[in-house]
Order: C-alpha cells, then structure tokens, then sequence
C-alpha cells in the first residue's frame, strides 16, 4: 500500500465554469482545470488570431491583454483569468487602436507569413501606450519575447519606430 489517494486525481472530464470580459463582451465557458487560455480563446471562443507557438511563453504568438497587461495566454490556464478583462488581437483591431500599427506593418512588410504578427501587435501597442517614443534599442528590448522567422526584424522596428514618431507629431492620438 503506498499511501496515495487517488481521489485527489482529478478526473479529466471535470470543468469549471469561468467568466471573462472578452474584447469588450461578457462571456462564460466550461474549462478543464488545466486548459490554458490559448486553448480556452482559441476553442471555446474561437478566436482563432491568438496563434498558440511555443506553448512554453518564448516565442510571443500567443500575446493577449489581460487586464491591461500583454501575458502569454499559454503560461496561464483559463482558471487564472477568472474575472479578468483581456483584449485579443480581433478586440484591438475592432476598436481600432492599432490600426496605424497594421497599415504600418503592411506598408513596410513588417510581416510575411503572419504567424507572429498578432503577438508583435499587442507587444508593439503595449510599449507604445507606456513609452510615447521609445529608442529602436527600446523597440528591439521589447521585441525580445517575439520570435519571427520570415521578416528579420528591422522591418518590423522600422514600422514601430515610424508610428511612435507619428503618434508624437500628432499629439499622442492613435
């Protein structure tokens, strides 16, 4: 007899009901305990922009707002965000607060396959809300946690570097 107690396994078929502010819109869904909020987003939600990588929080793709902060929807399970608000990539592009940020993407082809670049929005949207013009060694520092590999990365600094130079022209106005 080893002393284990196997009624503290949990049983794969148990959900939890949480509860988040998705993009501006209450919603509920049934979760494994151990389900992350990339597959949560993704599954349940379908919202698909939120790419799941790495799933080990290096490479970026999986960026999400998440009460006002860009995390790693793959380091942390549904369960965790219960109550949070969280922005995703399509909530950011709806209301149109990175919409300078795409059309300077694709106006310097700061993007190819696409993978990345809904992680290198929310990552570039949240260094442009806390640092107004950030240095390209602020942009690259910031970048660290992206990881691309079709663009080479100057492109996509370029395009940053461009909209916080027009955001300060403008006044800080997105």
């Amino acid at each position: 007899m080893s002393g284990f107690d196997e009624t503290l396994l949990d049983d794969p078929d148990d959900t939890v009901r949480v509860r988040f502010v998705v993009n501006g819109r209450k919603v509920a869904c049934e979760v494994a305990p151990r389900e992350t909020l990339v597959d949560c987003l993704r599954n349940a939600l379908e919202l698909t922009g939120t790419h799941a990588g790495c799933e080990m929080g290096a490479c970026g793709a999986c960026l999400v707002q998440l009460d006002g902060r860009a995390v790693h929807s793959c380091l942390i399970f549904a369960v965790q965000a219960d109550g949070a608000k969280i922005n995703t990539i399509e909530g950011l592009t709806e209301s149109g607060v990175i919409a300078d940020l795409q059309a300077e993407f694709h106006r310097r082809n700061a993007l190819q396959c696409g993978f990345c670049t809904p992680g290198m929005l929310v990552n570039a949207h949240e260094l442009l809300s806390q640092v107004a013009r950030p240095s390209r060694d602020e942009i690259r520092d910031a970048l660290s946690g992206n990881y691309c590999r079709c663009t080479g990365y100057e492109a996509i600094v370029d395009a940053i570097d461009a909209v916080a130079k027009a955001r300060k022209e403008d006044g800080g106005a997105t």
